[in-house]
């Protein structure tokens, strides 16, 4: 019998009153102004085409995969199909001590909003920027310091808790605000999303025990239950959704359970970039550049990892779709042509066979700068074994004279090293 855990989650808000009710979402008219949280919220001009919110542990990240496979396969289909006009959200039982150690042990990408502690903190972007229309909803008319003072005055009261128990993962057992909570945390979100007209089209959620309960319960959103389902969530399901057609139980484990879920109810494309065995072979029927993009650093990746053959022609294809003139500077500072990087790659093929060696690219987002022109700024990761690195990376692409089958040409690339990651102590340990 495993051990059980408490966890205390109230974030800013500190229970310990007498008598209390639930309370009601708030409006959203004062909060429309917070700049800090507008701005991650404004990089969509309209609805969100797809959000998915995914609890982590072992629903996105499963901790039994030590190669990540399919998270890696999630990212790819993210960055390539949905980042530019969809939103990640991921909804965590973590602190977010907790969910920083875990971005710094897997392959992680960037979502727009995170949710942690059970639903009791809200966080945007890069900077985790706190909601505080959230944290004052869960602190609405209540100060802990001037009730514990008043309160002092009458021996004969008894302190009471009007919180919230969630049982989950066999061992986890959350003691939340009841006003607080994954569900609650969600009907926030959407709620200001349709305040601003930005309600997405589809949402889609995706949880694995019983903290994530609340989550299939939200009216009008899709939801997945991966197959390593914990038996306290198939019971909530069998009792309260088995008759709702918008829930699944999926037969595929974690991130790719959620990937089956896209394909199932029809969301979007749901196969992934590294699903794709001939990477030359694209129906595209339009130019997509956060797809070449992913493409050329899938390619990159297997080329190292010696699992495409070491052949001239894959290089002449690469040549292909870099400008003779094209240039790139590397985070180190060296400026070289692109047509030198290619070559380069002939020394590097297999280098990385037999080793834990993976790429994958974060927050890919294109602009249209041109007719026939697009700028794309990503983060590009490698990971071999316990050792990784992270750049910066700004890639001009174009269309003149090439159809979509040819690709988009590679114009220039200028990278920088992410700040707070170890970096590469010179130029030729690092490729494109």
């Amino acid at each position: 019998m495993p051990s059980l855990k408490l966890r205390f989650n109230f974030s800013g808000f500190h229970p310990c009153c007498y008598c209390c009710s639930t309370p009601k979402i708030p409006s959203f008219t004062s909060f429309q102004s917070e700049a800090n949280i507008k701005s991650t919220m404004d990089r969509l001009t309209s609805a969100a085409r797809l959000m998915i919110v995914s609890d982590l542990d072992y629903t996105m990240i499963d901790h039994h995969d030590p190669e990540n496979l399919s998270l890696l396969r999630f990212n790819a289909l993210w960055e390539a199909n949905y980042r530019e006009n969809s939103l990640l959200v991921f909804s965590t039982g973590r602190s977010p001590t907790l969910y920083k150690e875990l971005r710094k042990k897997k392959p992680m990408l960037t979502p727009d909003i995170t949710i942690m502690s059970v639903g009791t903190e809200i966080t945007y972007g890069n900077s985790m920027l706190p909601d505080d229309g959230w944290e004052a909803f869960l602190n609405d008319k209540w100060d802990r310091k001037i009730v514990t003072e008043e309160t002092k005055k009458f021996t004969e009261l008894t302190l009471q808790l009007d919180v919230k128990l969630i049982y989950s993962g066999g061992m986890a057992l959350d003691i939340l605000p009841q006003g607080a909570g994954k569900g609650q945390a969600l009907a926030y979100l959407l709620k200001k999303l349709k305040s601003e007209g930005k309600l997405p089209n589809n949402t889609l959620v995706c949880g694995d025990s019983g903290n994530d309960a609340e989550l299939f319960s939200i009216p009008d959103v899709y939801g997945v239950m991966v197959s390593n389902a914990q038996e306290e969530l198939l019971q909530w399901h069998a009792a309260n959704a088995k008759d709702n057609p918008k829930v699944i139980h999926a037969t595929e484990r974690c991130a790719a359970g959620i990937i089956q879920a896209i394909g199932r109810f029809n969301l979007g494309p749901s196969t992934s970039p590294r699903d794709v065995t001939d990477m030359s072979d694209s129906k595209m029927e339009n130019f997509v550049p956060a797809y070449e993009i992913v493409k050329f650093y899938l390619f990159f990746e297997k080329w190292r990892r010696g699992e495409i053959e070491n052949s001239d022609l894959y290089l002449a294809n690469v040549k292909a779709v870099c400008r003779p003139s094209g240039t790139l500077v590397h985070p180190s500072g060296v400026e070289k042509s692109l047509e030198e990087c290619v070559n380069t790659l002939k020394k590097c093929h297999g280098n990385k066979k037999g080793k834990q060696y993976r790429i994958w690219v974060d927050q890919v987002l294109p602009t249209q700068v041109g007719s026939d022109s697009w700028l794309v700024s990503f983060k590009k990761w490698e990971l071999c074994g316990e050792e990784r690195q992270c750049c910066i990376t700004t890639v001009l692409l174009s269309s003149k004279n090439v159809t979509v089958a040819d690709g988009l040409t590679w114009t220039h690339v200028h990278q920088t090293w992410l700040q707070g990651v170890e970096s590469a102590s010179d130029s030729t340990t690092w490729f494109f």
